[in-house]
């Protein structure tokens, strides 16, 4: 039994790393920490092409530079050079996989859900997503290619 449990778990594990590819992605200004990882699930290509209708997983792996707590997220799809706000369903970073109060030096995974409404238009488009801190600074701040399918 405990031969068939390690090759199902091995099945599963290469499966999530087919679906999900660390994003090329761009640092726009975190001034309180600092982005190791981006990775989007599932996402297998560069655009990320997000279908309508469907939710991802966007996961950011980052290190503070500060003490907070709280964490909040601000996202916005910017489109000719204009940002318009995007809404997600949970704001709150401290209900997004991060364990509360946030430390000084220490690592975090940010996790949450990106859906993508199907009354959406097919574009092309930079998402833009901070994730700021009790005195409202950038714990992150990351830009992103996606394209709406």
């Amino acid at each position: 039994m405990d031969a068939r449990f390690g090759f199902i778990l091995g099945l599963c594990l290469m499966m999530g790393l087919t679906c999900a590819t660390s994003v090329k992605f761009v640092d726009c200004g975190s001034s309180s920490g600092k982005v190791a990882m981006v990775d989007i699930n599932p996402c297998t290509a560069q655009p990320c092409q997000l279908h309508r209708g469907d939710s991802y997983t966007v996961n950011v792996t980052f290190n503070s530079d500060v003490e907070s707590q709280t964490s909040t997220a601000v996202v916005h799809g910017i489109i000719a050079g204009v940002p318009i706000p995007f809404p997600i369903p949970e704001p709150d970073g401290c209900k997004s996989g991060i364990q509360c109060p946030i430390h000084k030096g220490q690592a975090y995974n940010y996790a949450t859900q990106l859906p993508v409404k199907s009354e959406y238009p097919p574009i092309k488009l930079v998402v833009e997503w901070e994730l700021k801190d009790d005195n409202k600074n950038d714990l992150f701040c990351i830009r992103f290619p996606v394209q709406i399918v």
